[in-house]
């Protein structure tokens, strides 16, 4: 079960479910990326096998690679994703995911904040060479 609560993935997953390709195209991840995480240990769940040994993802599984996507883009370390999926798997682990979760946010939030004072900063120079090009004189 995917607890971290997105949004399906609009995609209609067969009873057999989808082959790696498929998957990668649902979750806009590469091929490569979906073996990488499975080495891992980043899945929730072993990727489920047809007869031949082809993975098959299901939508649970696309749901929590989406997952692994956002807390990806978020800065999310592999080592707190692996935390996270690990715990994920054990009952009784709400309060652990919670921390995790938690100190992620206020990284993210720190992240924001920086990234605010560069694009102050990116502004003022942009004011500035606005200035020079229209032949006046800058403010800073």
């Amino acid at each position: 079960m995917s607890d971290l609560l997105l949004p399906d993935i609009s995609v209609k997953v067969p009873a057999e479910g989808l082959a790696i390709g498929q998957a990668a195209e649902a979750t806009g991840v590469a091929v490569e990326t979906l073996r990488y995480y499975e080495r891992e240990g980043l899945l929730l769940d072993p990727t489920p096998r047809d007869g031949g040994g082809r993975r098959r993802y299901r939508a649970a599984d696309l749901s929590w690679i989406a997952g692994l996507v956002m807390l990806r883009e978020t800065g999310m370390s592999i080592a707190d994703i692996r935390v996270m999926a690990d715990l994920s798997r054990r009952d009784g682990t709400a309060e652990e995911r919670l921390k995790l979760l938690s100190s992620h946010r206020e990284r993210v939030i720190e992240e924001m904040r920086r990234t605010q004072r560069h694009l102050v900063a990116i502004d003022r120079k942009i004011a500035s060479y606005k200035a020079l090009t229209e032949g006046r004189q800058p403010q800073d």
